[in-house]
Formats: C-alpha cells, sequence, structure tokens
C-alpha cells in the first residue's frame, strides 16, 4: 500500500473512532443529564493541533497520544487537549502558594459526570466486543490517575464507577442525574 494511501485510511480511521466516541459520550451525557454539555464534548479533537497528530499516529487499538509519546516522548495533542476540556483531571491542576507546586483542585461535580461519561465511551470503544459494566472501572485502577485527582473527585468518581460495574448503567445514570454535590 502507497504511503498516501496510509495516510488517508490512517485519516479515516481516526476521523470515524473519534467521531463513534464523541457520539457515544454524548448519548451518556444525555443519560446522565447533562445531554447540552455533551454536545460540546471533545470538540477540539477536530482542531487541526490535535486531529493532524491523531491522524498521523493513528492505530485504531489505542489513543493516537500513546503513539505520539512513543515517538516523541510527549504528546502536543493530548497537553492542547487537555488544557481545553474540562472533563479531564488534568485539566483541574493550579499553582499552589504554600506548596509551591503544581496542584490538583477539586472538579466541579458536572465535569466529573462529563469524565464518568467519557471513561466508560472510551472502554466501549477501545475494547469492544470485551468491554463489560467493569471495564472502566478496572482500567481506572490500573491506572494511577487517582493519585493525580484531588482525593474527593478520586472517590466520586471511582463510586461511580463501582456502582457501574455492580448495579450497571440504568442504576448508575439514574444516580448521576439526581448527584448535585459531593
Amino acid at each position: 500500500m502507497s504511503e498516501d494511501r496510509i495516510k488517508l485510511k490512517n485519516a479515516v480511521g481516526h476521523f470515524r473512532t473519534i467521531t463513534r466516541h464523541r457520539h457515544e459520550v454524548i448519548k451518556n451525557c444525555f443519560k446522565a443529564g447533562i445531554g447540552f454539555q455533551g454536545l460540546f464534548h471533545d470538540l477540539s479533537k477536530y482542531s487541526p493541533e490535535e486531529f493532524l497528530n491523531g491522524c498521523r499516529y493513528y492505530q485504531g487499538t489505542r489513543s493516537p497520544h500513546e503513539g505520539e509519546r512513543d515517538e516523541n516522548g510527549y504528546s502536543k495533542a493530548w497537553m492542547h487537549h487537555k488544557g481545553r476540556n474540562k472533563h479531564h483531571y488534568e485539566y483541574w491542576t493550579d499553582y499552589n502558594k504554600k506548596t509551591k507546586q503544581m496542584t490538583p483542585v477539586k472538579m466541579p461535580v458536572r465535569y466529573v459526570k462529563e469524565m464518568f461519561c467519557d471513561r466508560v465511551a472510551a472502554s466501549k470503544i477501545y475494547m469492544k466486543e470485551s468491554y463489560n459494566d467493569g471495564s472502566a472501572l478496572g482500567y481506572f485502577k490500573r491506572g494511577n490517575a487517582a493519585a493525580r485527582m484531588r482525593p474527593e473527585t478520586a472517590a466520586l468518581l471511582e463510586k461511580l464507577l463501582t456502582m457501574l460495574r455492580d448495579k450497571g448503567e440504568d442504576y448508575t445514570f439514574a444516580y448521576i442525574r439526581k448527584l448535585r454535590r459531593y
């Protein structure tokens, strides 16, 4: 296959993946009672800064950010993305005057809800047939995200992911719709 055909195939694959993911998040956000917010989910992925790198590092089985990190040691597209999307806990860091370090801050509950919707959708998209209601919780526990979030934010996200595993989507989304604070 020619290099141009590979590039086109990657661009189409990346576009389809991010669009399927976005639509799954939007569907989840409506179930969670934050549908309007969901309509704006991940629009930055279509910006040149993110989309072009996504096409270049597209693999279809994991985030293109991982491929970009493998090659460069960092992902410029991810840095762009996390700085514009409030459903990522990495967005919620600020300089702490006492410690003189960047420190996580408590996320507003509406963005924790969207983060939940995002993680569930990503698990479904990337895991395909092997997805189950415990998949997003398993991914969360295998990573070190909880250690980099405010403890109360990590606890709420884990509570919701555990609820999904134990009680299913209908129960969990009904609970999330009523959730106002933590």
